[in-house]
């Protein structure tokens, strides 16, 4: 593929939570000089929303229009990814146990999906960015230039979310979490809406005993042969 310094090009990093999607996709985003647009942190953010209001259980309407009517903005100032709901930092909130707990329901409704996923498109248009999450390159930029689809053992996954935690003083239960993620994953993979699968034309990355290092040049790697401009 030639080179088009006019062009706007899309890279998107699929896979099941705990894959290495957000840490890869912030790297190579960071070394490509991307805007890394981080879909999940959106749908935790909705989903903090539903529980400070207390809408676990509200009619769907009435949780479609109160996350319509949010205001959720990802804020990259000084490189550094903040989500913002409602003027509010919320960047920490959104990765606590019970956000995660919650966010299934959250993330399957397609009403939602359709406000996030105009969202998610319009931060990207006439941008260069590394766009990751569950649909990327399925739903969201099915013309996308290069499509990773990532994946690892749910051990390995659990015990990266584990660390993760515990660096932050939060406590879990390492086979809860397991079940946590195993249970996730057969959520997002049955959703009758854009549910998690890789696209046709995605490359499989199997992170299981990989390094960040080795996972950001393996996309790195596929993005030049697909005519991404790598900075010199």
């Amino acid at each position: 593929m030639a080179r088009d310094d006019d062009k706007n090009y899309i890279i998107t990093i699929d896979g099941p939570a705990g894959s290495g999607k957000s840490t890869t996709a912030k790297e190579v985003a960071r070394r490509l000089g991307f805007l890394h647009l981080d879909s999940g942190a959106m749908y935790r953010a909705a989903t903090l929303l539903v529980l400070h209001k207390g809408l676990e259980s509200a009619p769907t309407d009435s949780l479609v229009r109160a996350i319509a009517q949010a205001e959720i903005e990802l804020d990259y100032s000084d490189n550094v990814l903040r989500v913002l709901l409602n003027a509010t930092d919320v960047t920490q909130k959104i990765r606590g146990p019970e956000v995660t707990a919650a966010i299934a329901p959250v993330a399957a409704n397609p009403k939602i999906r359709h406000i996030l996923v105009a969202k998610q498109r319009n931060i990207a248009h006439n941008t260069n960015v590394v766009a990751e999450g569950r649909d990327m390159g399925t739903v969201v930029f099915p013309d996308a230039d290069l499509k990773i689809f990532m994946i690892a053992s749910i051990a390995e996954r659990a015990e990266r979310r584990y660390n993760e935690l515990a660096a932050k003083g939060i406590k879990v239960d390492f086979d809860g979490l397991m079940n946590e993620i195993g249970e996730r994953d057969r959520n997002d993979s049955n959703r009758l809406f854009s549910p998690l699968k890789r696209a046709a034309d995605a490359v499989e990355l199997d992170t299981t005993g990989k390094t960040i290092e080795e996972q950001v040049q393996f996309v790195i790697c596929k993005a030049m042969e697909c005519g991404v401009p790598i900075p010199a």
